[in-house]
């Protein structure tokens, strides 16, 4: 589907129907080609009455955050449009294998990996190695044997966002400086799949709504935009003038009235519509947080048609019918530019994401049913993956001066879901409905289809979609910002979920994991305050596929207290900018000074299955790497210390009072109390 945009005078561009002129006004073309057809659009070049133009912004030459994702609803607005049925009715598949678009988007990323791939190896240095013919060998003779890495961000509220931001910005070629020695720069142009849940869905959103911009410019900003302003809590709006809206009682007006539309257009609405506006203002940079924009509609920008950028995939739980507490046994859903779904044999099916709202009934559109475009709106799935922040939201909104008619508009909707449902995103129709029988789909004789905080489930890294066999990926580099222990640090309980999801038959569908140790061995051997390699010897797995080799980045103090609460609303920008910058230097493990061989070992982590599948020897290298850094079944479950960390690094420690320093933001859980399932997940979250 090639987007193919072009910039003339509108007084001499042609068309085989006629000409188009505007003697009034100097305007640019825009065409769109999605299949056969073909998409026009007349953009003023100036325009003085509306601040900001969307569609205009995509010509913008100066403009770094140019050629988003684009306004894609028919209706131009929040609501979901009904539209006739293409010739060819939307239909769901079954999950035995990618789908054909993923499959030919896939044909070509893979080959666009190679330069990248060969960049980074070679500065990583592994002595004794030609890695540039290795892997110009492989590409040649079957892209199979090339290393397919993938990078997934946990979920964690900003502290997510900030610390897999500073993982991705020290992994981004872009960035100035980070393919100096010691720098992993190039890393994410040789990713193949970059997943996201709940705050790391918010990262891995934002950067895809705003055309895969690097971190350092969603730092930077944009004029008259509250893009990455953080410093203004989303509860009290954007603080800047221009395309934002600086008055709280305004802004959650706005928001209310782009949610009424959606309610007035016949579609069920939850609070997790509430939750997605606002998070929309500060991740897209558009006015109003781009109500119209789609997450379909990241498959039409160039930048993912060209195969420029990694495979976005955002994740969700299913909670059955009835069912209140979210255990491993939920449906992993995930959101990618193609598809909703999940491989689990329960769900096993996949819906276009172009066409969730329609009438799907037994897997398809019948004739008597309508077809919908607009319901996957790009703050509604960043929403959906964090709708445990829907009680959060409830809990801030009472305390700030939101219009009584609001307040009562949202508990209109709670009464109407029932208050134990506060934290789903309502999906209705239900695209699975009588999909899969309800003797192994207990959801397929609902109508609507209800996802719920994609770590609810406590799996908090989004690792389930990149397991799957069928996407033969080699390395996860696993950012993990998770509060896990009494001071907000993770302990890696998302990787023990996942292992032991695994180990349950009836949903594991073909997926392995390497084990992981218990969370007191975790605290005892340091192994969270470190990189460390699990399931280094592929050999071990003997039945099922081989797992992908974890590379487990866990979220740990280099020059910045980072444990901030997953509740804490705001941060002033020099706190924002001290996190990413801790977490960058947790990638780089401090430009090398914690470690000089860390490139060469991130190197030896891409290439460990690849080497093994096509039988090459390990470079001596890369032998030193892993058994400097892979886990060697060693264990020690005796209670650990009270964890108290200390900045890795001499640098400008913002806190110096290393007490007061741990304990930043602990409160968060009184926020939560009434809601069972978010209070089950907020260790993790």
């Amino acid at each position: 589907m090639p987007l193919l945009p072009l910039e003339m005078p509108v007084a001499i561009l042609q068309t085989e129907s006629g000409s188009y002129s505007d003697s009034a006004a100097p305007a640019r073309a825009i065409f769109i080609q999605v299949d056969e057809v073909i998409l026009f659009f007349l953009i003023p070049v100036a325009t003085t009455d509306i601040p900001h133009n969307p569609a205009a912004q995509l010509l913008s030459d100066s403009a770094a955050l140019a050629y988003r994702a684009l306004p894609n609803n028919p209706s131009g607005n929040y609501a979901p449009a009904i539209v006739s049925c293409p010739a060819s009715r939307p239909s769901v598949r079954r999950a035995d294998g990618l789908s054909s678009n993923e499959t030919a988007w896939l044909a070509l990323r893979r080959p666009a990996t190679v330069d990248p791939m060969v960049e980074f190896l070679n500065r990583a240095n592994i002595s004794g190695f030609d890695a540039e013919t290795y892997v110009r060998n492989a590409a040649a003779k079957n892209l199979s044997s090339l290393p397919n890495i993938a990078i997934a961000v946990s979920g964690g509220g900003y502290r997510a966002l900030m610390n897999g931001a500073g993982f991705l910005k020290a992994a981004d070629s872009r960035v100035s400086n980070t393919t100096e020695a010691h720098g992993i720069g190039g890393l994410l142009q040789a990713t193949t799949y970059l997943a996201g849940l709940s705050g790391g869905g918010w990262l891995v959103g934002s950067l895809f709504a705003n055309n895969f911009s690097t971190v350092e410019t969603l730092q930077a900003g944009s004029s008259g935009s509250a893009i990455w302003k953080f410093d203004n809590s989303i509860f009290k709006g954007p603080a800047d003038k221009g395309i934002s809206i600086v008055n709280t009682a305004e802004y959650w007006v706005d928001v209310a009235h782009q949610v009424d539309e959606k309610d007035n257009a016949g579609f069920d609405v939850s609070i997790t519509d509430y939750w997605g506006r606002a998070l929309s203002y500060q991740l897209i940079n558009d006015t109003d947080g781009g109500p119209a924009y789609t997450f379909s509609s990241i498959a039409l920008t160039p930048s993912f048609t060209e195969a420029q950028t990694p495979f976005p995939i955002l994740v969700a739980d299913g909670r059955a019918p009835d069912e209140k507490i979210i255990s491993l046994n939920a449906s992993n859903f995930e959101f990618n530019p193609f598809e909703m779904g999940s491989f689990d044999p329960n769900v096993y099916g996949f819906a276009p994401m172009e066409y969730l709202g329609s009438n799907f009934s037994n897997g398809s559109v019948p004739s008597s049913g309508h077809c919908v475009r607009g319901f996957d709106q790009l703050g509604y799935v960043m929403g959906t993956s964090s709708s445990l922040f829907n009680q959060f939201l409830l809990s801030n909104l009472t305390t700030l001066n939101v219009p009584s008619i609001i307040i009562s508009a949202i508990e209109d909707v709670l009464e109407a879901l029932g208050n134990a449902n506060n934290d789903i995103a309502q999906y209705v129709p239900n695209p699975f409905l009588n999909w899969n029988g309800p003797l192994t789909n207990p959801g397929a004789s609902s109508l609507q289809l209800s996802l719920v905080d994609g770590g609810e489930d406590l799996q908090n890294i989004p690792l389930t979609p990149l397991l799957q066999p069928a996407r033969h990926v080699d390395v996860v580099f696993a950012v993990d910002s998770s509060a896990d222990t009494d001071y907000n640090w993770p302990n890696a309980t998302a990787l023990r979920a996942t292992y032991d999801r695994t180990l349950l038959s009836n949903l594991a569908n073909g997926t392995t994991f390497p084990a992981v140790p218990d969370d007191n061995t975790f605290l005892n051997l340091g192994l969270n305050t470190r990189p460390t390699f699990f399931g280094c010897n592929a050999s071990n797995f003997s039945i099922g596929a081989v797992p992908p080799l974890i590379v487990y980045i866990p979220n740990a103090p280099y020059t910045a207290y980072s444990n901030v609460s997953t509740f804490t609303p705001s941060y002033p920008l020099s706190q924002r900018d001290e996190i990413i910058q801790n977490a960058y230097d947790g990638a780089t493990q401090g430009n090398g000074s914690l470690d000089a061989e860390w490139t060469t070992c991130v190197g030896c982590a891409i290439l460990s299955r690849s080497l093994w599948r096509t039988g090459t020897e390990t470079p001596e290298a890369c032998t030193t790497c892993f058994n400097r850094y892979c886990w060697d079944g060693t264990t020690n479950s005796t209670t650990p210390a009270e964890y108290l960390p200390t900045p890795k690094l001499n640098g400008n420690v913002t806190t110096t009072d290393n007490s007061a320093a741990q304990r930043i933001g602990g409160g968060g859980l009184g926020m939560l109390v009434g809601s069972v399932a978010a209070i089950a997940a907020v260790l993790l979250l």
